[in-house]
């Protein structure tokens, strides 16, 4: 069982950075691929980025790629989401999920733990 925990939430204006933490048990975290998501009111959850276990190995969706920045630190089992020129739209809860099997996915079920998410609200 793996468990993970995000943190770094917020409410924040437009135009600001937060930076969203996960940090996970387990033994083999530096073998994972973490996924970030989110959900807004009323929306399914969404892909946001994602990071493999291999360098360089980073994805993001459309609508945050060049704001966003995905990381992992595994000396501290710990991946970051660091999000840059914030936008109304961007409010929703974020989770963290991992892949065990160390593919990166876009989809929910490529995941197979997720934390409890923590709020990001941008207002404008």
């Amino acid at each position: 069982q793996v468990h993970l925990a995000e943190s770094g939430g917020g409410l924040v204006q437009a135009g600001a950075s937060v930076r969203l933490s996960c940090v996970a048990s387990g033994r083999t975290f530096s073998s994972y691929a973490i996924g970030w998501f989110r959900q807004a009111p009323g929306n399914e959850r969404e892909f946001v980025a994602a990071i493999g276990h291999t360098v360089g190995s980073t994805y993001y969706t459309d609508s945050v790629k060049g704001r966003f920045t995905i990381s992992r630190d595994n000396d501290k089992n710990t991946v970051y989401l660091q999000m840059s020129n914030l936008k109304p739209e961007d409010t929703a809860v974020y989770y963290c999920a991992i892949s065990e099997d160390g593919l990166v996915a876009g989809i929910e079920d490529g995941y197979d733990y997720w934390g409890q998410g923590t709020q990001v609200t941008v207002s404008s």
